[in-house]
């Protein structure tokens, strides 16, 4: 029987004494290695993994437009199959996939909606083609009349705004994940990876632990 091909995993480590204590200035470490290879098209790119009340599971990937010591923002449409799920369950987890460097970080957590203000100035900061593409689309609903429909949607809603500022939609608006736990993943040889959990520490501050791979 012929082996598995198989890629090896040799281009870095993480070891505990090399770690910083701080999950978020260790993501920003990581976030900054990736942008600087030039190897990512897209270094905020995520997959937002949720569960529907009878605990399907559903994932997709967004966009992490914020990360700070409160959290990981992303910006969606409230009527999305997303926001649904996290109305019911607002347990989720981030997956970054940075396979460039060997590298993963999964990011779990409470989700909970942000303020219309925040929403409101990064909606301004947006494309305007993504603006009305915001109110023209009910993001995961069923489009009966396929693309077509869509796009005579969009050019109802150009036609509404002409050349004035497209506000912001009510049902569109920002989430930030709070999280509980962070694991960084790098690979190694023989796919014996190193694997950090950061779990809060009952005095305050970060434990970190090893897992098997």
């Amino acid at each position: 029987m012929k082996d598995v091909d198989r890629r090896e995993y040799a281009r870095d480590t993480l070891t505990e004494s090399a770690a910083d204590p701080d999950p978020f200035r260790q993501f920003a470490s990581w976030l900054q290695d990736l942008t600087r290879s030039g190897k990512s098209r897209e270094p905020d790119a995520a997959v937002l993994i949720t569960a529907s009340p009878t605990a399907a599971p559903s994932g997709r990937v967004v966009l992490i437009r914020e990360v700070g010591p409160q959290g990981f923002v992303f910006y969606t449409d409230y009527r999305s199959r997303k926001a649904a799920d996290l109305a019911d369950n607002p347990q989720a987890c981030l997956l970054y996939t940075w396979l460039e460097l060997e590298r993963q970080v999964r990011v779990q957590g409470r989700v909970g909606r942000l303020p219309r203000g925040p929403a409101e100035e990064y909606f301004r900061r947006r494309p305007r083609g993504s603006q009305l593409g915001a109110w023209a689309s009910e993001q995961s609903a069923v489009l009966p009349g396929g693309r077509p429909e869509l796009e005579r949607r969009l050019e109802e809603v150009a036609a509404k705004f002409g050349d004035d500022p497209v506000p912001l939609p009510p049902h569109w608006g920002g989430f930030r994940l709070e999280p509980e736990e962070f694991e960084f993943w790098q690979g190694r040889e023989s796919r014996l990876h190193d694997r950090l959990r950061y779990r809060p520490a009952a005095a305050g501050g970060w434990t970190i632990e090893r897992l098997s791979p």
